[in-house]
Parts: C-alpha cells; sequence; structure tokens
C-alpha cells in the first residue's frame, strides 16, 4: 500500500500504521432545504398565550418551534402563530420538550421580536389577575405590556445604575420620625423584609418626598420599587421628588399620554433592568421592575385606580397580589383610609402608620362645620340653608385680609349642570332622549338656553311635562356659576379657575386670591392656603352610591391637606350638618375612625369589601343565559353559598361591552359571597363565560368582581 505527503513524496504505508488521511466527519444535524421546516434541535415545543380573547380558549396552546427560530423564540418573546386559520400575535411561556397535545403541531409563524417583555414572573401576575376577575390572560396581557415600537428596541441603552442611592445627605430627612412606625417601616425595607403598611399622611405632608425616601430605602437594599399614583398631576410631582432623591438615573416615569415611543422607551429600561424605580399611573402596577422590594400606592380610593377596560383589575389588588408573590412590602398611602385597607389592617395583615394626636392637632387646620354651635345659627338663623353661610364669608375675608389664597371647593363642573322645574320640582330632561338638561354659561345679554347633557340639543321652548310651566331653577351649581358669584361677592379679588372646564392649574402664588377647583383639581399654594370653603356637602353625601361617604371623606381632606394649620390662622369651613359622622370625621381629622365605622357598617349590611360580589350586566335575555349556566360555589355539604340579587334595571344610557349604541334594556343582577368564596366565585363565573362563549352567544355580559359601585 502506498500514500503520499505533502510535496508529493510517495510513502509506504505499512501494516499497523494508522492512516494518514483524516477520519470521515460524522454527520452534524440535518440542515433544513429552501422553504423546509425541521424542528429545533432541544425544547422544540413553545407554549403561546395567543391574542384572542374568547374565554373558552383562555388557555396556552403548543406550537413546533422550526430550527430557524429556535434562537429567537426565547422565552418572553412576542411571535406570530397561525390560530383557527388566521395569524394571531402572541407570547412565548415556556420552551419545552414535549407536547400533551397528542396531534400535529403547528409551526411558529414568525418572531416578531426577540425581546423578552413577559417575563414568567409578569405572565404569572397577568394570570393570576384574571383569575382574580374572571377574565382572560389576553385581555391583562393588553393592559401589563405595551405595543412595540421597533426602533426603540434597536436603540442603544444606558448602562445599569449603581446600585447605592446618590444622596446620601437626604437620608437623614426626618420627614418620617413623625410616625411612631415611620422608621421602623423604612428599616425593614433597608432589611428587605417584606413588611405591609397603610400610611395616613398628615396635613400639609409633603407625600411625594416620603414616598421617594421609601423607595430609596428599597434602593439600598438591591430592590426594584413600583409606585402608582392617580393622575398625571400626582406623577409629576412624585416624578420630581425621586428624582431629586435617588436620582434621575434610577427613575422611570410610566403615563399613557408619552406617546407610544417614549412610552415604550422607559418601559424596557425597566424591563431591561436599567430603572430600578417605576412610577406612574395605574399600568405602572404592572411594571416589569426586577425584584421589587416595595409596592406603593397613594390614594387608593381615587375612582382613577379602577381600569375601564376588561377585566376591569384595580391597581391596590394587582400591587396585593403581586405582594403576595414576590414577597415584597406593600404601601397603602393616603390622607384618608379606604374601607379595603382598613381590612388589611383589621386582619393584621398590615400595620397601620398614623402620626400622635397631638402631632395631627398640630398639623392640621381648624375645622368649622355648619350648625356646631347656638352662637352660630344665632348670627346667622340661614346658615343649614344657605349656600355660602355667613362663616364662610367670614373665614374668606380673614384669610384674604391676611395676603393668603383661600381655596373653594365645588363638587360639579359646569354652570347650572342640573335644572328643576320652579313651580313643582320636577327634575327637567330632554325631549329626545330623556337626558338631564343643564344651562351652560351664557353672556349677561344672551343666556344660555337648556341644553341636554347626552345628546347636546338645546330646548328654547321647554315646558315641564307635569305642570306646563317655563320656569327653571338651579338645583345643582357648577364651578362656572360659583366663580361668577363670588366674584361680585369680593370684587377687589382675583378668582382663578382650575379644573371644570378650565386648565387645571398645578400651583397658586402667595397672596389673596380665590381659587374655585373641582375635587382633584385643587392646586397647591405657596405656603398653604389661609382658608379651604367646602360647598354642597349635602349633595355629596346624598349621592345613591355605596361610596358616597367614603368618597366626600376623601375629597374633603384632600382639600383641606392643602390649608395652614391651626396655629397659622388656616381654617376649614364645610358646608354640610355637623352632626353627619363623615363632617365629624373631618372635624376631629380621625379618617380612620371613619373607615371603620364604614366597614361595620358594610359588614352588617352584606356589602364590599366584607364579602366579595360580581356586577353582571347586560341584556335580559343574555343575563338569564348566563345566570342559568352558572354554578354558583356552596358550602360542601350541598348548600349554596353564594346569593343572587336582582335582576334590576340599568338606568337609561348605559353602554354593554361590545355595543355601539346605549340599550334601554340593561339589567344588573349581583352575586354575594362570602370573602373565603371569593375565588371559587371567580372560577364559577369564568365557567360560566366560557360555556356562553363555546356557544357562540354573542349578546355581551359585562362581569365585574368587586365593583367601585354595585348599587
Amino acid at each position: 500500500m502506498s500514500g503520499s505527503r505533502a510535496g508529493g513524496e510517495d510513502v509506504l504505508a505499512l501494516p499497523g500504521m494508522p492512516s494518514a488521511e483524516p477520519p470521515p466527519a460524522r454527520p452534524g444535524p440535518k440542515q433544513p432545504k429552501h422553504n423546509e421546516r425541521l424542528p429545533a434541535p432541544s425544547r422544540s415545543v413553545a407554549k403561546v398565550a395567543v391574542d384572542v380573547s374568547l374565554p373558552h380558549l383562555d388557555r396556552p396552546f403548543d406550537y413546533r418551534v422550526p430550527v430557524q427560530l429556535d434562537e429567537t423564540a426565547v422565552v418572553g418573546a412576542r411571535v406570530r402563530v397561525r390560530f383557527a386559520g388566521r395569524t394571531v400575535d402572541g407570547f412565548v411561556l415556556d420552551r419545552t420538550d414535549t407536547s400533551d397535545h397528542d396531534g400535529r403541531l403547528g409551526w411558529l409563524d414568525k418572531v416578531v421580536s426577540p425581546e423578552p417583555v413577559l417575563s414568567p414572573e409578569l405572565a404569572t401576575l397577568c394570570r393570576t389577575v384574571a383569575d382574580r376577575y374572571s377574565g382572560t390572560l389576553a385581555d391583562v396581557l393588553r393592559l401589563a405590556v405595551p405595543p412595540r415600537h421597533a426602533r426603540v428596541e434597536q436603540e442603544t441603552t444606558p448602562e445599569r445604575p449603581d446600585e447605592a442611592g446618590p444622596d446620601d445627605e437626604a437620608r437623614d430627612d426626618p420627614g418620617w420620625s413623625a410616625y411612631p412606625r415611620g422608621q421602623a417601616f423604612l428599616d425593614a425595607l433597608a432589611r428587605r423584609q417584606g413588611a405591609h403598611a397603610v400610611w395616613q399622611a398628615l396635613p400639609g405632608e409633603d407625600w411625594a418626598r416620603r414616598l421617594a425616601e421609601a423607595a430609596r430605602a428599597a434602593l439600598s437594599a438591591g430592590h426594584g420599587a413600583v409606585i402608582v399614583v392617580p393622575d398625571r398631576r400626582d406623577l409629576d410631582r412624585l416624578h420630581a421628588a425621586c428624582v431629586e432623591v435617588v436620582g434621575e438615573h434610577q427613575v422611570a416615569a410610566l403615563a399613557a399620554d408619552l406617546g407610544p415611543a417614549e412610552r415604550y422607551r422607559r418601559w424596557l429600561a425597566v424591563a431591561r433592568g436599567h430603572r430600578r424605580l417605576a412610577v406612574g399611573t395605574r399600568a405602572a402596577a404592572f411594571a416589569p421592575v426586577h425584584d421589587p422590594g416595595l409596592l406603593a400606592i397613594w390614594d387608593d380610593g381615587d375612582d382613577s385606580h379602577a381600569e375601564p377596560r376588561a377585566p376591569y383589575p384595580h391597581a391596590r389588588d394587582v400591587l396585593l397580589d403581586r405582594a403576595h408573590a414576590a414577597g415584597a412590602a406593600l404601601l397603602v398611602a393616603g390622607t384618608t383610609r379606604t374601607a379595603e385597607a382598613e381590612v388589611l389592617v383589621r386582619t393584621r395583615w398590615a400595620h397601620p402608620v398614623v402620626a400622635e394626636r397631638a402631632t395631627v392637632r398640630a398639623r392640621a387646620p381648624r375645622v368649622t362645620a355648619i350648625g356646631e354651635d347656638d352662637h352660630q345659627l344665632l348670627r346667622d338663623p340661614t346658615a343649614r340653608a344657605a349656600r355660602v353661610p355667613g362663616v364662610a364669608f367670614e373665614a374668606a375675608r380673614q384669610a384674604l385680609a391676611a395676603h393668603r389664597p383661600v381655596l373653594v371647593q365645588v363638587p360639579r363642573r359646569g354652570y347650572l349642570p342640573a335644572v328643576a322645574c320652579a313651580r313643582c320640582r320636577e327634575p327637567a330632561r330632554c325631549r329626545h332622549c330623556h337626558g338631564p338638561l343643564g344651562i351652560p354659561a351664557g353672556t349677561r345679554d344672551t343666556p344660555s338656553p337648556p341644553t341636554c347633557r347626552w345628546c347636546g340639543r338645546p330646548d328654547t321652548a321647554y315646558r315641564c311635562p307635569a305642570c306646563a310651566s317655563p320656569r327653571l331653577r338651579a338645583t345643582v351649581v357648577g364651578s362656572g356659576r360659583t366663580s361668577e358669584e363670588l366674584g361680585r361677592a369680593f370684587p377687589q379679588t382675583v378668582v382663578r379657575s382650575s379644573g371644570g372646564g378650565s386648565p387645571i392649574l398645578d400651583t397658586v402664588p402667595d397672596g389673596p386670591a380665590l381659587v374655585v377647583a373641582t375635587p382633584g383639581a385643587e392646586p397647591v399654594a405657596d405656603g398653604g392656603y389661609g382658608a379651604a370653603l367646602l360647598l354642597d356637602g349635602a349633595a355629596l353625601l346624598a349621592r345613591p352610591e355605596l361610596r358616597a361617604a367614603e368618597e366626600t371623606v376623601r375629597r374633603w381632606f384632600a382639600a383641606a391637606s392643602l390649608v395652614r394649620p391651626a396655629p397659622d390662622g388656616g381654617r376649614v369651613v364645610v358646608v354640610a350638618e355637623s352632626s353627619v359622622a363623615a363632617v365629624q370625621a373631618l372635624v376631629r381629622w380621625d379618617p380612620a375612625a371613619h373607615a371603620g365605622a364604614e366597614l361595620d357598617a358594610r359588614t352588617e349590611l352584606g356589602l364590599p369589601p366584607a364579602v366579595r360580589m360580581a356586577a353582571l350586566d347586560g341584556d335580559p335575555d343574555a343575563l338569564r343565559g348566563l345566570l342559568d349556566v352558572l354554578r354558583l360555589p356552596d358550602t360542601g355539604e350541598g348548600e349554596p353559598e353564594a346569593e343572587v340579587l336582582g335582576p334590576v334595571e340599568l338606568p337609561p344610557g348605559t353602554r354593554l361591552p361590545g355595543g355601539d349604541e346605549r340599550t334601554e334594556r340593561a339589567e344588573r343582577c349581583l352575586v354575594r359571597v362570602p370573602r373565603r368564596a371569593g375565588r371559587a366565585l371567580a372560577a364559577a363565573l369564568a365557567a360560566a363565560v366560557a360555556t356562553r362563549s363555546a356557544r357562540k352567544e354573542t349578546d355581551p355580559v359585562r362581569v365585574l368582581l368587586d365593583p367601585q359601585d354595585p348599587l
């Protein structure tokens, strides 16, 4: 035998000598031909959450991962798949080697982006929220993950910030020392302990800085933090405080009005770990902060925290579920306390963080109610009937004389938002759609005619259908008319409007001025207001809503907290009867006691949060169909544990989900169960909705778990 070596020299291959030729290469993985699909060599099955909101399809689906997409189809990536004959979006929830499906699997069509935007922790949270509110995972994912912006993903991101905070001097800020348990809560955050607290802020408290200091304690322990506020004004104030305390490179402010590119850019910075503190409005409760150590919500009683889209989660409950799953600290903060926060305190799941009574009295303004003493009524016998009684004028004059601004809170926007017949007091309604009539602002020479608040049609020839009288009287006075009347009463004083159709002011300068604002639009005064007039208290308390008293107390305390302390001459006049429990809570500055009494009353009446309740809204036929397939939870002994109340008619003009027009036939049923059966009720409702969906019953039924207003 012979062989050859380099250079052409022949050599003899002796027996037993190894051959100089290399051994044949082992066959590698088969390479796919053009348009040929071969499965990935490992973990070739992807579990995908498809973007389909049909309740009976609310589960992951298995797809085969082709070898071409093996590296990009990571867990959390956005993908496209074929589903029911069409291409839909989805997220990769997991990659496995096997599938429980016995049939042939479809292929993963495309990886839209390899960016892992849906982490396993966020996916678990979304699943928990969907189950809690009888919703679908696809609906919750639309709330949690913003739409993709391809150009933003390709941008170069800044380096991850240092673990330590930049503002070492601010660590000695004594703000939390005013609360006996305040420093202990910060110490628990710094030691990575999952402490839970309900914080009642003092009057005039710089709440934004206190929350920023709490976030700094969590960040110093190597954790992240999430803080949720009701609106953009609060977000701007909180963001400025966080930038000052922890540094701009640590904070990401998330809001819906940022625009798609900027919103996604900031969200990605949080998801990639480049920002460890996320602050924002209700959607920020889902912010993908790595290893959260603090989850906080400010003013949880504000209805802005309730999501108006299915499955209608509340930001407080989202953070509560997240704190359970992550072992993070939860802080429910506000100037008042809701009944839901009171449940956390009573069950000892959370500790109250409140100041001593002596500190509260030193920081609170003096509060005056109508009829609190006989001397007041002797001086002004019409005080109970007047909209702005003499004691309110006196407080305003004293504050203006001291060159301080006066806040006037008016609950309703507009000019005259509600009118009635001047003779028989019958509420005025539109002849076309039966909506309520109101009178918009006009001029002295050309007053505006009554106009429908639903369809906008003016009624220039209105006559009462009950007594044929053409005369109208105002039943509710709006902020516009109030500004006009106060301008005439104080002709030499500047009158500023905030909200109620006017631009919302963030701050007002110190000096004599009347500031007329609707609830939630009160600007902050430099140095604090000299006085605050809280008008139309009886109208607020008389609203036919479950949370009427709680919401009234929240609005009053929010405005009164902007007033100077009583030792500095600060004064609040609430135009409501002094014997009312909500008024007494303001006079004593004790919102916790009011929250306790509110919870006791709801427990006795069987109302949330003492029970779990579901509101079912829909067409009467659709509602009956849902109740027919609903299998309510029982006690385990065959006895029903749920109680069905209704149905009752909803107000005219109610919009149902999926409907383009208002319906006149909407009805509501309430289903009530004890708190221990809340999960079972949610599961039963989800199963009933899925059954209707599988039967292709298209008439919409809205399911709301723990609605803000079940009445």
